[in-house]
C-alpha cells in the first residue's frame, strides 16, 4: 500500500480525536480512547467474515459442555484472536439509547478471546467508558471508526461497479498505522515518551549496529531476537524488519520468533496490539508483562540478538527489595564467578540501567558459531560510575576482561525526545571477529546529525540514512580517525590501591609495641605531629609494622597499562612525597572505567597575544565610540 494512503488512514483517525473527544478529554489522554479503538476496529473488521462461523461452533461447543473452546475457536476464524459476542461494531451504530450502547458495548468487548481481554485491561479501556457514555460521544466514536470513508479491514471495498473503492489494508500496513498513531502520541505527549519511545532513527542506527557485521553469516535458520525494555515493541519489529531484509538479500530463508518483556501496562498493551494487528499471534504471546529485573519471564531461554533502551537515571529499589533486599540478591543473573572472584553485579538501587544489560548477557547463546550479538542505549554514568569494586564498575570489568564489549558509539545530544543528556549505544558479542579481540572501539558520532525542521520535545535532530551507514562504516571499518579510536581492554582498567602512613604520636616509646586498646587510648589523650614517633603495632620477622593513620590515608588509581606495575607508580608517584607510605595490599581492588572527554578531547588551540592585543583595541574603540554618543546626546 502506497505510503500516502496510511498516511492519510493515520491523519483520518488522528482527526477522530479532534471531532470527538475536544470537549470531554484534555489533549493528552486523546491516546487512552483512540488507540484501544483503533484496534478494536481493526480486530473487528478482521473477523466480520468469520463471525458466523464463530458463533455457530461457540455455541456448539457450548451444548457439546467444552470449556476450553480457545485454540479451536481459533481455529475457527484463522486469525489468532476471536469475538464470540452477538454483536459486530456495526451493529451497535443503531442503538438510540445512550444505556443500551453501553450494555451491549460491554458485552461486545467481554466476547473478544483472552490475549485481547488482556491487552484491552492494560490500556484500562473499559475505565473511559462511563465518561464517554455520559458525555453522550460513544455512538460518535462508533460511528467514526466503522464510517465508509475508510477501510481498516483486510479486504477492499468495492463501488457498485465492481471497482474498488478503498483498498484493503493489509497487516503490515495497518501496523504502520499504528505506529504512526503511537508516534504522533508520543511527540504530543513528549514528557513521558522517552521512557518507552525510542526514535526510530536511532533504531535503525542499533539494528544495523547489530546485524550488518553478521551479514554474511545469516543462514537458514531460525533466530531469536529479544528486548527486556520492550516498550511500544519497536525495537523488536525494526530489528525483525533489518535480519529479514538481510536474508532477502542474500538469499536465506530465516524464521524470526520475537520475545519481550515490558513493565508499564499501556506500552505493554501497545506492544502486543501492534503485533496482532501485524498478523503476529506467536509473537503476541512472547511478550510478557511484569518487571524484567525482579521476575525474569525468559529465565532459561538464550537469544541471538537483543537489543534495548532500558530506563536510566530510574530507581529500582521495588524490584531490588522484591529480590531479597541489598546483600540478599540470589538470583543468577547478577552474580559471576570470575577469575577465581566472586563478583556482585548489582548496582546502586537509584540506577538500573547496567541491570538491564546484565540480563542479556546471561541470556547469551554460548552453543552456536554465530553467538549473541547485543545493542543497548545507556547514559553517560554507565562508562563511570561506581568505584572498583562496586556493582557498575564490576560488571564493566566483567564485560571487558571477557572481551565482550565491541563498541561504545557517542550519539549527538538532543536526539532523544525528553532529554538533552548525553547518550551511547554499547554493543556486544560473545563471537568476536580474530581482528577484534582484545581490544575496543570507541567512536564519537556526536557531530553526525541533521537539525529538525521543528524541535519534537528535546530532540532536536535526527540521523538520516546516510548519517546512519556513516556511522556503521565507522564502526565496520575499525579503524583509527579523528572519530573512532581502538584501546586494548586493559587501558580501561587500572587498580585501586590504599596508601597508608603511619599514626604518630607524641610522647610514646618508639620502640614498644602497643595493642589495639591501648592505641585506642593514646589517641584520644596524646596530640598529634608530624615529627612525633609512629606508633608500632607489630613486630615481624620482617621488620615492624606501623598503626596506620585514618586521617592521612589515600588512595590511587593505578591504570594496569603502568609499564612495571603498582610497585613502579608506587615508588615514582607516592614515595617521593610521602617517604613513610606503604600500600595495603589486602585492600587492592581492579575497577574499570571509560572516558570519552579523554579520548576525544577538543582542545581550543589559545589565541596568539597579537590576536588578543587587536581584540583589546577593538573594545576600546568600541566603548570611546560609545561614551562620545552619550556625551553628544546630553550636551544636545
Amino acid at each position: 500500500m502506497p505510503n500516502g494512503n496510511i498516511d492519510w488512514i493515520a491523519g483520518f483517525i488522528w482527526g477522530i480525536a479532534d471531532d470527538v473527544l475536544r470537549d470531554v478529554y484534555v489533549r493528552g489522554k486523546y491516546r487512552d480512547v483512540i488507540l484501544p479503538m483503533t484496534v478494536i476496529r481493526r480486530l473487528d473488521a478482521v473477523l466480520e467474515q468469520s463471525k458466523e462461523a464463530v458463533l455457530t461452533l461457540n455455541r456448539q461447543l457450548d451444548e457439546a459442555g467444552i470449556a476450553n473452546k480457545d485454540a479451536a475457536l481459533r481455529a475457527a476464524c484463522g486469525n489468532a484472536f476471536y469475538n464470540v459476542s452477538p454483536f459486530t461494531l456495526r451493529d451497535l451504530r443503531a442503538r438510540a439509547r445512550q444505556q443500551q450502547l453501553k450494555a451491549d458495548f460491554e458485552a461486545y468487548l467481554d466476547g473478544f478471546s483472552p490475549n485481547v481481554q488482556e491487552i484491552l485491561d492494560k490500556f484500562k479501556f473499559r475505565n473511559q467508558i462511563p465518561t464517554l457514555v455520559e458525555a453522550d460521544i460513544l455512538g460518535s466514536l462508533i460511528e467514526k471508526f466503522t464510517t465508509g470513508d475508510i477501510n481498516l479491514s483486510p479486504n477492499p471495498v468495492y463501488d457498485q461497479h465492481g471497482n474498488v473503492r478503498l483498498p484493503a489494508l493489509d497487516n503490515h500496513a495497518v501496523g504502520t498505522v499504528f505506529e504512526e498513531l503511537i508516534r504522533r502520541f508520543n511527540e504530543e505527549n513528549n514528557e513521558e515518551a522517552g521512557e518507552h519511545f525510542t526514535p526510530r532513527d536511532v533504531v535503525h542506527l542499533m539494528a544495523d549496529l547489530v546485524f550488518m557485521p553478521v551479514a554474511d553469516d545469516i543462514r537458514d535458520a531460525t533466530y531469536r531476537i529479544y528486548d527486556g525494555a520492550c516498550g511500544t515493541g519497536g525495537m523488536l519489529t525494526i530489528a525483525e524488519e533489518t535480519l529479514s531484509s538481510l536474508a532477502r538479500e542474500w538469499g536465506k530463508e530465516v524464521s524470526i520468533h520475537l520475545f519481550g518483556q515490558e513493565v508499564q501496562p499501556e506500552t505493554y498493551a501497545i506492544c502486543k496490539a501492534d503485533l496482532l494487528l501485524k498478523g503476529e499471534g506467536q509473537a503476541a504471546e512472547n511478550i510478557k508483562y511484569g518487571s524484567t529485573l525482579a521476575s525474569d519471564a525468559f529465565p532459561s531461554m538464550e537469544f541471538d540478538f537483543m537489543l534495548s533502551n532500558p530506563p536510566y537515571g530510574k530507581s529500582w529499589k521495588t524490584d531490588l527489595e522484591r529480590m531479597g533486599g541489598k546483600g540478599q540478591v540470589s538470583d543468577a543473573r547478577f552474580t559471576a564467578q570470575h577469575q577465581a572472584e566472586q563478583l556482585s553485579l548489582i548496582t546502586r538501587s537509584s540506577d538500573g540501567q547496567l541491570m538491564f544489560l546484565v540480563n542479556k548477557l546471561a541470556k547469551m547463546n554460548h552453543a552456536t558459531s554465530l553467538g549473541s550479538r547485543i545493542a543497548e542505549v545507556h547514559n553517560g554514568s554507565s562508562l563511570f560510575t561506581g568505584d572498583a569494586g562496586q556493582g557498575e564498575s564490576n560488571i564493566r570489568r566483567w564485560i571487558i576482561e571477557n572481551d565482550w564489549l565491541e563498541a561504545i558509539i557517542a550519539l549527538p545530544l538532543n536526539i532523544f525526545y525528553n532529554t538533552g543528556i548525553a547518550t551511547y549505544v554499547w554493543i556486544l558479542t560473545n563471537r568476536k571477529p580474530e581482528h577484534r579481540r582484545g581490544k575496543v572501539q570507541l567512536i564519537d558520532a556526536t557531530g553526525i546529525y541533521q537539525p529538525l525542521r521543528k524541535n519534537l520535545g528535546r530532540k532536536n535532530c535526527e540521523l538520516s540514512d546516510e548519517q546512519i551507514r556513516q556511522i556503521v562504516d565507522l564502526f565496520l571499518a575499525f579503524e583509527e580517525s579523528e572519530q573512532s579510536k581502538i584501546f586494548p581492554n586493559e587501558a580501561f582498567g587500572y587498580w585501586k590501591i590504599v596508601v597508608e602512613r603511619p599514626l604518630r604520636l607524641k610522647g610514646i616509646d618508639p620502640n614498644r609495641v602497643y595493642s589495639a586498646k591501648e592505641i585506642k587510648a593514646l589517641k584520644e589523650t596524646l596530640p598529634r605531629a608530624e615529627d612525633a614517633p609512629p606508633v608500632i603495632r607489630k613486630r615481624t620477622r620482617d621488620g615492624v609494622e606501623y598503626e596506620p593513620d585514618p586521617e592521612l590515608r589515600d588512595t590511587e588509581q593505578v591504570p594496569l597499562m603502568e609499564e612495571r606495575g603498582i610497585d613502579a607508580f608506587f615508588q615514582r608517584e607516592v614515595l617521593p612525597y610521602a617517604p613513610d607510605a606503604w600500600i595495603d595490599r589486602s585492600k587492592t581492588q581492579i575497577g574499570h572505567e571509560i572516558s570519552y572527554t579523554r579520548h576525544f578531547s577538543r582542545l581550543t588551540p589559545l589565541r596568539t597575544l597579537d590576536e588578543i592585543r587587536q581584540d583589546i583595541l577593538a573594545t576600546h574603540r568600541e566603548l570611546e565610540g560609545l561614551l562620545e554618543v552619550i556625551i553628544g546626546a546630553n550636551l544636545g
